[in-house]
């Protein structure tokens, strides 16, 4: 029985195990998460925080609209109803 090939053996799967476990402690330790985000990204994020900031609706559109409509003097135009049908019939084909 040879014993100097068994050691020889040994040194070679020892020293190889020892390099992995010295290898996982140093990536382990020296990963960080990181979040990058692109110019592009940073502009869809701050439009989205100013579309968020803004009301849904106009009141200063709204209100004259709603106090014609209350005292019965809102009144329609035949014409731009029709004109405004057609258009949205035109686009639909």
């Amino acid at each position: 029985m040879r014993i100097d090939a068994y050691n020889q053996i040994q040194q070679i799967y020892g020293s190889k195990s020892i390099k992995k476990t010295e290898e996982k402690r140093v990536t382990s330790s020296s990963f960080k998460d990181q979040l990058l985000l692109s110019a592009a990204g940073k502009d869809a994020q701050i439009a989205k925080q100013a579309l968020a900031s803004t009301p849904d609706v106009r009141e200063s559109v709204i209100a004259p609209i709603k106090e014609q409509i209350d005292n019965g003097t809102y009144e329609v135009s035949t014409d731009d109803l029709a004109g405004k049908l057609l258009e949205k019939y035109n686009g639909l084909f």
